[in-house]
């Protein structure tokens, strides 16, 4: 049952997620039971290969659902079109742009797409929206640039603001840092956190970058094997949540330091 509850924006019941074969269906996870509210900043968090995109991809409506239902303001997401999902829910995924020779606010303005009329031209309130973008994520002095001559956080940052002029209550973004260094990483995280602060916005990441997220985000959908636990960084520490998520490694997580750390010899 759907919760009535102004402040959800995205909601799964029962959601199994994974991909259909012609052998069967190889599910990834089932009994996926998540309620998002609005205005807040979630990590989904997990080992390689555990099934993070899927999540995403099926939460976004790029991938279809094995069974379950996704609602996104409490209507199924099932029930909305193309163009009228994609002014409520935008997608940054982590593939490379294909060539070209648009410029960043060429690219940018992509994201005004479900707005503008058959012809593509931009009005003056998608140019606004553009504009803003570039504000909001401090990329206005490259607003001339071509893209590709942007470096690796730079392009993130302009794929960021692409989403942001797309105007949607919520943002998912597909390992946004994986390509970043260490410094560009906190850049970004230190962005997508001061973005849902100001503009309220739901921002969704996926990510490697566990100590930084546990850090820095409202809340953690934390996947393992045949187990999803969702809640803030306190309580999934008190349901010893990160405890042998890396069995056998060098890794360890440290509770009272609320980090994972390298095993003492």
């Amino acid at each position: 049952m759907i919760k009535n509850t102004k402040n959800i924006i995205l909601q799964t019941e029962d959601l199994t997620i994974g991909y259909a074969q012609k052998k069967g269906d190889k599910i990834v996870l089932s009994k996926i039971n998540i309620a998002i509210e609005s205005g807040k900043l979630i990590s989904v968090l997990g080992k390689n290969g555990i099934g993070k995109s899927t999540l995403l991809r099926t939460l976004s409506k790029v991938q279809k659902p094995i069974s379950g239902v996704v609602y996104f303001e409490e209507k199924s997401l099932n029930s909305y079109s193309e163009n009228a999902l994609s002014k409520k829910l935008s997608l940054v995924l982590t593939e490379r742009l294909p060539e070209s020779q648009l410029t960043v606010f060429e690219l940018i303005a992509l994201g005004r797409q479900p707005y503008t009329n058959w012809i593509d031209t931009l009005a003056p309130l998608d140019i606004e929206k553009v504009n803003v973008a570039m504000q909001q994520t401090k990329i206005t002095h490259l607003k001339n640039t071509l893209f590709y001559e942007l470096s690796d956080g730079q392009l993130q940052r302009v794929l960021i603001a692409r989403a942001l002029a797309q105007d949607t209550a919520v943002i998912i973004l597909d390992e946004p840092t994986a390509h970043l260094d260490m410094h560009q990483t906190i850049n970004i995280f230190a962005l997508l956190q001061k973005l849902v602060k100001e503009t309220n916005k739901t921002i969704i990441i996926s990510s490697h970058e566990m100590n930084l997220a546990l850090k820095l985000s409202d809340q953690i959908i934390l996947m393992k094997e045949r187990k999803l636990i969702f809640g803030t960084t306190a309580d999934l520490i008190s349901q010893s949540a990160f405890d042998a998520i890396f069995p056998d490694t060098l890794l360890q997580f440290d509770k009272s330091l609320e980090q994972f750390v390298i095993k003492s010899s």
